[in-house]
C-alpha cells in the first residue's frame, strides 16, 4: 500500500469518518493498516502504519492516550483512527490537542462499519490503483518498443521518451556534457558532483526537485560500459517502484541509442585517424590529408591546435599496449574539459597522439593533462608521460609537430625526466647537450652554484629553491615572494645573500643566463637541485653511466608492433 492519509480518507467506508485533528500530517504515506489490541503496541509499529482502535486500552486514561500519540509519532506511524460510541462518546480533547501539536492525523472512524470493512476498502482501492498503474506502464512499454524500432534523430527520440514516461528528462553523456534537458532545473544544478559513479544510490535532490539518476549502461568488452546518465526529474517527494522500473527500461533504450551514435562517430574518427597515421608515416601528402577536411574529425587540425604525445609506458604484448592506449584515450574523453574540446586521437607506435584544438584547449591544458596523467600513472605503475608540443596551425604543420614531439619524448627518456607532463620546448636545450658527458655537466653546475652547495644542506636547499623560483618568474620579485608564500622583503634579502654567495649580479643578463642554464641542466635529471652530491658518489655515477647521461630508455615497448 502506498497512499497518503488524505487519499485514504476519500476511500469508502473510511470516507464516512472525519479527520478531527492533525490536519498538517494528511500528506503522510500509509503503507499498511493494523488494529491496536495491546498496551505496548508502539513496540510493534512499523513506519507508515495506520492504527485502528475502539479506544478500550486508553478509555480510562486520556492523558495516557496523548502519550500514546507521541510514541506513535516517534515510531513513524501515519495516523490513528478511533471509533467512538462504545467506550467514548467522543474523542477526548486531550488527544485532539496532542494530535494538532504533533501534526499527527487523528481520525474519527464511522461507528456503522467494522475495522475489516475499512481495511478491505483501503486494500481494494490500492489494488485498483496498482492495476491501473500497471496497465499504464504496459502501454508506455509498448510505445518505448515502437520508438526503439525507429531511426529518428536522438533529440526527437528523447522528446518522445520524456513524453511517454511522463516526467522531465535530462541526459548526460559520458564526457559530462548535458545533451538533452526537458526539465526546469538548470544543467549546472543537475551536474553537481560530476563525475558520478554508476554504483551509487540513484537519488539526488535540489531546491524543490528530486531526481532519479540512472546510468546508461550497455554490454562492453569488459562488462558494463557506461554511455552516460539519464536523470528523471519531479517535484513530487517520491516515485513508485513501478515507475522506477519504467525509468530503467527507458534508460536502457537511451543507452543503446547513444552507443549506436558513438559507434557511428567512432567509425568516422577511425577512418580519419588512419589517414593521419598514413600522412605521418609518409604514405600520403599533406594535400591529400587536407582534401578530407570539412568533417567533424578534421576540425581538430583545420585551425590552430596543440599537439600532445602520451607515452603510456611499456606493455608485455601488443594487445596490452593497445588496451593501454585506449585507456589513455578514454581518460581524456571523460575529463570534464578535455572531453568536450573535440580533440582528435591517433594511436601510433610511439604512443597516443592527441590534437587539442584552440581555443577549446585553453590556458589550463597542461594542468588538465597532469590530472589525467596522475590517474594513468596510478594505473600503470608510474610509467605514463605526456609531452606537450608547440601551438600549430593546419594539416601542413602536423609533420613538424610530430617530429618535435618524438624528439622531446626521446630526450625526456634519455635524461630520465620524472615529471608526468613535459613541455617539448623544455627539452630543446637538452638536445644541445646530448653528447656532453655527464661529468662535464655536473662540474659546470657545481661551479656555477658552488657558493650555495657548500652551505648546510637545509640552508642550501632553501636558497636554491628561492633562486630557482626567481628565475622561473623571469626575475619578478613580487611573483617570486607570492610563489614561495613569503614576504617580499624576505625574498629580497634572500636574493641579496644568494648574489653575494655566488658572486653574481642578478640584474645582469649573462649571470641570469648562466644560472638558468645550470638549473635547467640539473632539471634534466643529471642532478637534483636539492641535493649536494659527494665526489665519491659523482665518480661512481660517472663510472656506471659510461660518461654519458643516465636514464636512456628504449623507445619501443616489448613485443609492440606498428599500430594499424
Amino acid at each position: 500500500m502506498h497512499m497518503t492519509v488524505e487519499e485514504a480518507m476519500s476511500v469508502f467506508p473510511l470516507s464516512e469518518g472525519r479527520l478531527v485533528a492533525g490536519a498538517a500530517g494528511k500528506g503522510r504515506i500509509v503503507k499498511s493498516v493494523n488494529v491496536m489490541d495491546a498496551p505496548d503496541i508502539w513496540d510493534w509499529i512499523k513506519e507508515g502504519e495506520m492504527l485502528l482502535t475502539t479506544g478500550y486500552l486508553i478509555k480510562d486514561d486520556p492523558e495516557g492516550g496523548a502519550g500514546l500519540l507521541r510514541q506513535l509519532e516517534r515510531r513513524g506511524s501515519s495516523g490513528l483512527g478511533i471509533k467512538p460510541g462504545r467506550f467514548w462518546p467522543q474523542i477526548p480533547a486531550e488527544l485532539i490537542a496532542a494530535a494538532d501539536e504533533l501534526g499527527f492525523p487523528l481520525i474519527e472512524l464511522p461507528y456503522a462499519y467494522t475495522f475489516s470493512d475499512q481495511m478491505n476498502g483501503l486494500y481494494r482501492a490500492e489494488m485498483q490503483r496498482s492495476t491501473t498503474a500497471l496497465q499504464a506502464a504496459l502501454d508506455k512499454q509498448k510505445q518505448l518498443m515502437r520508438f526503439a524500432m525507429q531511426s529518428d534523430p536522438i533529440r526527437h527520440l528523447l522528446d518522445e521518451i520524456a513524453g511517454v514516461v511522463g516526467y522531465p528528462l535530462a541526459v548526460v553523456d559520458r564526457s559530462g556534457e548535458m545533451i538533452y534537458n526537458s526539465s526546469r532545473v538548470e544543467a549546472a544544478a543537475l551536474l553537481q558532483g560530476w563525475p558520478w559513479t554508476a554504483g551509487r544510490h540513484p537519488w539526488t535532490k535540489g531546491d524543490g526537485w528530486h531526481c532519479c539518476r540512472i546510468p546508461l549502461e550497455t554490454e562492453g568488452g569488459a562488462g558494463q560500459d557506461v554511455q552516460g546518465f539519464a536523470c528523471f526529474v519531479t517535484e513530487e517527494p517520491f516515485f513508485t517502484t513501478l515507475e522506477e522500473s519504467l525509468f530503467h527500461q527507458a534508460a536502457q533504450l537511451i543507452a543503446y541509442q547513444l552507443e549506436a551514435r558513438h559507434a557511428a562517430a567512432g567509425s568516422a574518427a577511425r577512418s580519419y585517424e588512419a589517414l593521419v597515421r598514413s600522412y605521418l608515416e609518409g604514405g600520403i601528402a599533406a594535400s591529400e590529408l587536407a582534401a578530407h577536411g570539412g568533417t567533424a574529425e578534421s576540425a581538430a587540425i583545420s585551425g590552430a591546435y596543440v599537439p600532445v604525445l602520451t607515452d603510456a609506458g611499456s606493455a608485455p604484448d601488443e594487445a596490452a599496449w593497445e588496451a593501454r592506449l585506449e585507456r589513455t584515450r578514454l581518460e581524456y574523453a571523460r575529463h570534464p574539459q578535455l572531453g568536450r574540446c573535440g580533440a582528435l586521437h591517433v594511436r601510433l607506435e610511439e604512443g597516443l597522439l592527441s590534437l587539442f584544438p584552440e581555443p577549446a584547449a585553453g590556458e589550463q591544458l597542461e594542468a588538465q593533462l597532469a590530472a589525467c596523467a596522475a590517474s594513468l600513472r596510478k594505473e600503470s605503475g608510474g610509467a605514463a608521460r605526456v609531452v606537450v608540443g608547440s601551438r600549430r596551425i593546419g594539416e601542413a604543420a602536423l609533420a613538424g609537430a610530430w617530429t618535435e614531439l618524438k624528439e622531446a619524448l626521446r630526450m625526456a627518456r634519455r635524461w630520465g625526466v620524472s615529471e608526468a607532463v613535459v613541455p617539448a620546448r623544455r627539452m630543446e636545450l637538452a638536445a644541445l647537450f646530448e653528447d656532453v658527458p655527464a661529468s662535464r655537466i655536473a662540474a659546470y653546475c657545481d661551479r656555477v652554484l658552488e657558493g650555495l652547495l657548500r652551505k648546510e644542506p637545509e640552508y642550501s636547499q632553501e636558497m636554491l629553491r628561492t633562486l630557482e623560483v626567481y628565475l622561473e618568474q623571469d626575475g619578478q620579485l613580487a611573483e617570486t615572494a607570492k610563489k614561495l608564500y613569503i614576504h617580499r622583503n624576505t625574498a629580497s634579502y634572500r636574493l641579496e645573500r644568494i648574489s653575494d654567495l655566488l658572486g653574481v649580479d642578478l640584474k645582469k643578463t649573462d649571470d641570469l643566463l648562466r644560472l638558468k642554464l645550470a638549473f635547467r641542466l640539473r632539471g634534466f635529471g643529471a642532478l637534483p637541485a636539492s641535493a649536494v652530491p659527494s665526489k665519491a658518489a659523482r665518480a661512481e655515477a660517472e663510472t656506471a653511466a659510461g660518461d654519458h647521461p643516465a636514464g636512456h630508455a628504449s623507445g619501443r615497448a616489448p613485443g609492440r608492433r606498428k599500430a594499424t
